[in-house]
């Protein structure tokens, strides 16, 4: 099977999310959290760091669960600060706490966090034309200058990019990917 040329092939997790998730189309106000939160926490980092880390993830930040993360309290973020299988950035969990806030307040206005997001491509995927790697795009500013109207934190064009190529608004799988869809 071709896959991208970034994949490492060593590495299960990372063949697994590329075959199975990355530019997959997801409408699951759940996952879209999740993913916001690990691209969030990936910033100055790489991806497969994240994915090797993202079971423990998973365990520290209540199965990503907004709802319970909206209520972190110092303790929780000591806690958290604590935990040496994450990613242990004051700043991120800080973030992750203040942008479970705005993800209820978003899912609110909008009934789910889904419709908000792929309204900006009126529901539609935009596949990549070229092999050329991309790390933002007119779409991603736009997105992100509305996130942080909305009251995000700690993300900006380069994360926005990267998200939507994980919930798979964006398809940027290469051109002779086998899991290009």
């Amino acid at each position: 099977m071709k896959r991208c040329k970034w994949v490492n092939l060593d590495n299960k997790l990372y063949i697994d999310y590329h075959d199975n998730e990355w530019g997959k189309p997801s409408y699951d106000d759940n996952h879209l959290f999740e993913m916001l939160v690990l691209e969030m926490f990936q910033a100055g980092l790489t991806w497969e760091c994240i994915l090797n880390k993202r079971e423990y993830f998973k365990e520290a930040f209540d199965n990503f669960n907004y709802n319970i993360i909206k209520d972190y309290d110092d303790k929780k973020i000591e806690e958290l600060m604590s935990n040496k299988n994450i990613i242990r950035n004051r700043l991120k969990i800080e973030s992750a706490i203040n942008n479970a806030k705005a993800f209820i307040k978003v899912r609110e206005e909008y009934n789910t966090f889904s419709n908000y997001i792929w309204s900006f491509t009126n529901n539609k995927i935009i596949y990549n034309t070229d092999d050329n790697i991309k790390v933002s795009s007119s779409l991603s500013d736009e997105i992100t200058k509305d996130m942080k109207v909305k009251g995000f934190k700690f993300l900006g064009t380069k994360i926005i990019y990267s998200y939507l190529e994980a919930i798979g608004i964006i398809n940027d799988h290469e051109l002779n990917c086998d899991f290009r869809g």
